[in-house]
């Protein structure tokens, strides 16, 4: 037998250089710098000036260390939604921005300063607030590469920053917007403080732990009462923070609560004489709670304990007065503690008689206030008490377990004078920290500056505080103020209707805003509605001042549009440090004397900084009355920059700064713990993006469902890469499959065979779906239909089915190849053109490489609209029948795989299948079309139940390498073959 001719020169072989192998690591910074030297972004935001505006606002991180990997997984989000909003068509600017004031800039300054053992406090605060200044410079500069890196693309040239000149000088001028339509008050209440950091908290700075506490609980002799019989009695009272009790100063009880008198026999009592001292004593609790005080104070009950009970109902309690326990140290100490009912008391656990500290707690706080007890302010900023104090003066710090502990000064000395009737460290609850220094916070009364949340909106010429009546001392006359109506900062917020108060108006602008997922809705509106009076102000020193002035006499602040109108001036010229260098004479002007007021010296909130971004970074850049199309961060945020913003905006315009607000969740190790330090369990995006390239964490995050907390570790990595690899074969085989494709080549729609009109009608199924997973920022779903798409209708279908075409229906007597081959290529162009397109916000740098290796002039990828996939091409009468065709496909290969795994057959084109019922699963079935769909060698009718596979007899093509009747012996050419070979 002679030797067969080699046909491989005749067979088209795929070609590109597009390689499998991506080396995202190496080529991304390339791409990057491209991109940087082409000024893509900006002339992306010149080519879409005339477009509808999408504007995410970007909330500003901490500006104080590399980022972790809750930045990747949110500047990524982001930057997939700009850029699927500028594919869609719309001009999509995004500013990047960065927190630069506050606490977390200014604890690790001052980290330097303790390793160095300096006192910050020792420090001129010119010197410390630049140095401050410089850390976040330097980090802003850190974290501005790594984003970038990221693959995300923005202003980079220009961000905004909370402690640029004109962003001080924009968030002075917000606050005085409240101070001049009167929403601001200063005032003393209890507030969150950390007297490690000595500063009020914001909720959004407060984390919870459990902790294991001491409770105790102390006996307060009754000295009056309308009671007879309780005159004598001790009232009990528990409390897991012993450290308030040397701040007392009332006792609340519950209405509606039963109480008792209990009455402490011997034989009540442990026989070993420890608790003898209690006999003969009476002690009032709640009658719920009788069983748990004797558990606690070791009482023992005999079967006739309650022979003597004497009950009452809480409200017969009025009236009643107690001492405290340390009466006999005078002063404070002995002064009457009156009884003063409480809803909040409950019999959930403790006594049902709540000791009152209106320095320490905001119940005591308002039900003291109600009844004329004003705070003492006995402990100080560090947790220590004053040192004039009394009791424990200068001793502390509170939050101290062993100052606390039964054995410590608190508890010894009540013991000895025998008001401590019971105390255990064993009480296991959650309790409040600082985020930042991790240490344990109080609730402390201070001096602060709050905005409120209920009271009615007053008129802009009205004085500090909210009541009726006389302009205070030291404010001009209407006449004289400049109340420039095209000037916001002279204005009163815009009225919410009757009734208008900040709460209302917040709460109408969550339901007014797209919350996605749409039951995060309910989370930010239950912390609206429970939360308190907004605090401001922060005693600290690197931030934007309180600038405003107090007049000394009657405690009102100036509210002069002149004098805020220099202020803000001021602060652009020099930024928030002119108001500690100010010739305040100069600021307050002519009008006024500066021997009559105080300038005030305490820092902003910082939440108030970035709650105020939308307006010198929205309505500065794009206008008066511009607000976010979205706003997106992780969840915590609802407590955050969420509400700080809505309550910023709400205060001041009106209305919420933005229009939707996404939340996503948290990124936990592969196990779905949180990520920490000290566990070792950290997953670093920078080591990822090192060692795999920023596409791959890019794919990862799409990949999530991020409305809720998403894993990452090796095995989610793994299976993100071998999930990107797929993708990255799909555009390297498109790529060489239309290798020397043109225009010429393309065929009609109306020409095509059914299979691509139905990978055709695919693309518009996607088109949409597409759209609709983009417009619902579900990225999610978005990234599983495209690989749905990519691997189950094109690699795994439409390619397998059409390889044999691709390769063999063309040769040298068919250059231009077959009509079937021809149509095949027109579609993957087709398709090619569209999946570059979806698949770029994900993976950008790859999808700029793709497109660079078939176009190397075409531009960037980025500067592209959104596909154009004609409406015309759905056919659902054609995706019916083809539905039904992969079915029998499927069953096809289920058929033929044992046969492939015991060897008996090499591959599927070795098949001849049998099909009983074809006629009904497959109606109107070509069966050589068929015998192409399922790549095999032959397909008859069968009978029988089930699919026949047998070897072929047919001989083998030697150019296809299909096994066909009319090939007379292996190596001889079939007649396709023989025509486009030989004509």
């Amino acid at each position: 037998m002679s030797e067969k001719p080699d046909y491989r020169d005749t067979v088209f072989l795929p070609k590109t250089d597009f390689p499998m192998k991506a080396g995202l690591a190496q080529k991304e910074p390339a791409i990057l710098a491209r991109w940087t030297q082409e000024q893509l972004y900006e002339r992306l935001r010149d080519a879409r000036k005339d477009r509808k505006r999408f504007i995410l606002h970007d909330g500003p991180p901490y500006a104080n260390g590399d980022i972790h990997m809750g930045h990747a997984m949110n500047k990524i989000l982001k930057d997939i939604i700009v850029r699927s909003a500028t594919l869609r068509g719309f001009d999509a600017p995004y500013i990047p921005g960065w927190d630069c004031h506050g606490l977390p800039i200014e604890w690790k300054v001052e980290e330097e300063y303790r390793k160095k053992k300096l006192d910050k406090d020792e420090v001129p605060v010119a010197r410390f607030r630049a140095e401050c200044r410089a850390y976040a410079d330097k980090w802003v500069g850190v974290q501005m590469e790594q984003f970038q890196r990221l693959g995300v693309m923005g202003e980079w040239d220009d961000p905004y920053l909370t402690m640029k000149y004109e962003a001080e000088a924009t968030i002075a001028g917000e606050l005085l917007k409240f101070a001049e339509s009167g929403q601001l008050y200063r005032g003393a209440k209890p507030v969150m403080w950390s007297p490690v950091e000595k500063t009020a908290l914001a909720d959004a700075e407060v984390e919870y732990e459990d902790i294991t506490s001491t409770q105790i609980d102390v006996a307060f002799e009754i000295v009056e009462s309308p009671i007879p019989e309780l005159v004598g009695a001790h009232a009990v009272v528990w409390t897991t923070t012993p450290w308030t009790i040397p701040v007392n100063q009332a006792i609340a009880y519950g209405p509606e609560v039963e109480y008792e008198v209990l009455h402490v026999r011997e034989k009540d009592l442990p026989p070993d004489g420890s608790r003898s001292w209690m006999a003969g004593k009476r002690y009032l609790v709640a009658t719920d709670l009788v069983g748990a005080f004797h558990k606690r104070s070791g009482i023992v009950l005999a079967d006739d304990w309650d022979d003597e009970y004497t009950g009452f109902k809480g409200s017969d309690l009025a009236g009643t007065v107690a001492r405290h326990p340390m009466h006999h140290l005078g002063g404070f100490f002995a002064k009457a503690r009156p009884f003063l009912p409480g809803e909040f008391v409950t019999t959930d656990a403790g006594t049902g008689l709540v000791h009152m500290s209106p320095d320490h707690g905001e119940d005591d706080f308002e039900l003291c206030k109600a009844h004329g007890i004003d705070p003492v302010f006995a402990v100080e900023g560090d947790g220590k008490y004053r040192a004039d104090w009394l009791w424990l003066g200068g001793q502390g710090s509170v939050i101290n377990t062993k100052f606390n502990a039964p054995d410590g000064p608190i508890c010894t000395d009540l013991r000895e004078v025998g008001g401590l009737l019971a105390a255990s460290a064993d009480f296991r609850h959650s309790y409040p920290h600082s985020w930042r220094s991790k240490a344990k916070v109080i609730f402390r009364c201070t001096p602060q500056w709050f905005i409120p949340m209920d009271k009615p909106a007053p008129s802009p010429l009205r004085g500090e505080g909210w009541g009726e009546g006389e302009r205070a001392a030291g404010e001009r006359p209407a006449s004289e103020l400049n109340l420039d109506p095209q000037n916001p900062l002279t204005q009163p917020p815009p009225p919410g209707g009757e009734g208008f108060t900040l709460r209302k108006t917040a709460l109408k602008a969550i339901d007014d805003t797209r919350w996605v997922p749409e039951k995060s809705r309910n989370r930010i509106r239950s912390m609206v509605e429970g939360r308190p009076d907004w605090v401001i102000s922060r005693q600290r020193a690197w931030g934007v001042p309180i600038a405003l002035y107090l007049h000394k006499q009657t405690g009102a602040y100036l509210r002069d549009a002149d004098v805020n109108a220099r202020i803000v001036a001021a602060f652009r010229e020099g930024g928030a440090d002119a108001w500690f260098q100010a010739d305040h004479q100069a600021l307050l002007g002519n009008g006024y004397k500066l021997d009559e007021y105080e300038p005030q010296n305490d820092i902003l909130d910082v939440w108030f900084d970035s709650g105020s971004t939308h307006a010198y970074v929205i309505e500065a850049r794009y206008g008066t009355g511009a607000r976010a199309d979205l706003y997106l961060e992780g969840s915590d945020q609802h407590r955050g920059w969420f509400q700080s913003s809505l309550l910023e905006s709400s205060g001041t315009r009106g209305v919420a700064p933005y229009h939707g607000v996404l939340t996503h969740g948290f990124a936990l190790d592969g196990q779905g713990r949180k990520m920490s330090k000290s566990v070792g369990n950290v997953v670093d995006p920078l080591a990822i993006i090192r060692d795999n390239g920023a596409d791959i964490l890019r794919l990862w995050v799409a990949s999530t469902d991020y409305f809720e907390d998403v894993r990452i570790g090796k095995e989610v990595l793994a299976g993100t890469s071998d999930a990107y690899r797929k993708l990255r074969n799909t555009f390297r085989y498109l790529l060489g499959a239309l290798d020397g494709y043109t225009d010429a080549e393309a065929v009609p729609v109306a020409e095509m065979p059914e299979l691509e009109r139905w990978v055709l009608h695919r693309l518009t199924m996607l088109d949409a779906e597409l759209k609709e997973a983009a417009e619902g920022y579900e990225f999610n779903r978005y990234t599983r239909a495209l690989q749905a798409f990519a691997n189950d209708d094109l690699s795994a279908f439409f390619f397998d089915i059409r390889k044999d075409s691709l390769y063999c229906d063309v040769g040298p007597k068919l250059p231009e190849g077959t009509l079937k081959r021809r149509a095949y290529r027109t579609v993957l162009h087709h398709v090619f053109e569209a999946l570059v397109r979806w698949v770029n916000p994900i993976l950008c740098f790859t999808a700029e490489e793709v497109w660079q290796a078939r176009y190397p002039a075409g531009g960037s990828v980025h500067m592209l609209d959104w596909p154009e996939v004609d409406a015309g091409w759905r056919d659902e009468a054609l995706a019916a029948k083809w539905d039904r065709i992969r079915s029998s496909r499927v069953r096809v290969t289920e058929a033929i795989e044992p046969l492939r795994r015991e060897k008996v057959i090499g591959s599927s084109l070795e098949a001849q299948v049998s099909y009983p019922g074809l006629e009904r699963d497959v109606p109107d079935a070509d069966l050589a079309e068929l015998t192409e769909i399922y790549i095999v060698s032959e397909v008859t009718n069968g009978s029988g139940d089930t699919i026949a596979v047998t070897p072929t007899e047919n001989n083998k093509c030697g150019r296809c390498w299909r096994y066909l009747p009319e090939v007379e012996e292996d190596g001889d050419l079939c007649k396709r073959c023989d025509e486009v070979v030989n004509g």
